[in-house]
Parts: structure tokens; C-alpha cells; sequence
């Protein structure tokens, strides 16, 4: 077991936004994987396959940090506060949604003592 945390960021462009969006999300990775505590973090595009069928946003971050306070501090950099404010909160923005969610590969009450 580990302290990582990992994260699946999510994001739904507007109609004929893919492309901008996805550009954009590129341009976030060289700054983000010289922080501290970032063990991966790749932009992906949804491909089609016979055997993946599931629905989800099209374009998904996949990331791994090191531990909880390396991905809070990934998320307080004012380059990424300024993507979300730009193009996710902005009337204007490229993201029509988007859903970042993070997860632990810890059992549930891993370290709970034992009664």
C-alpha cells in the first residue's frame, strides 16, 4: 500500500471545442510534471474500442502524485487555478463539464486498529 493519490480529471468540451481544449490541457503537462510530488500526469483522448464501451467525459487527465499534499498543492498553482477560472468557469470557456476525482489503491480503514 501506498500514500499516492490518483487522480482522473475529467472534461466535456463545448461543441467543436475538442480540439482547443484538448491543446490546452497539453500545454499544462512540462510545467505540472516538474512539481514536486507529480509521478504522472497525462492528458488521453477517448478511442474507440469493442471492447471499452463505457461512457465518460472524452478527454481525461490521468495523474499520479506521490501523496494528498502534493496534489493540493498541484491544484492551488495559479496556472491551474487560471485553467479552470479560463476555460471551465468562464461563460466562454472551452468545458461544457468536467469531473476531477481522486482515489487511493488503500483498502478502506487500512491502518484501523484491530478490536
Amino acid at each position: 500500500m501506498s500514500a499516492k493519490v490518483y487522480c482522473l480529471a475529467q472534461f466535456n468540451p463545448k461543441p467543436g471545442q475538442e480540439n482547443a481544449l484538448f491543446s490546452v490541457l497539453q500545454s499544462l503537462e512540462p510545467n505540472t510534471l516538474r512539481e514536486d510530488g507529480c509521478l504522472q500526469y497525462r492528458v488521453t483522448r477517448q478511442i474507440a474500442s469493442p471492447f471499452a464501451t463505457g461512457t465518460s467525459y472524452p478527454i481525461v487527465f490521468n495523474e499520479i502524485w506521490a501523496n494528498m499534499a502534493a496534489f493540493e498543492a498541484h491544484c492551488q498553482r495559479q496556472e491551474i487555478v487560471d485553467f479552470f477560472n479560463t476555460y471551465c468557469l468562464a461563460p466562454n470557456g472551452l468545458a461544457a463539464q468536467w469531473n476531477v476525482c481522486v482515489y487511493s489503491d488503500q483498502p478502506q480503514d487500512y491502518d484501523a486498529p484491530k478490536i
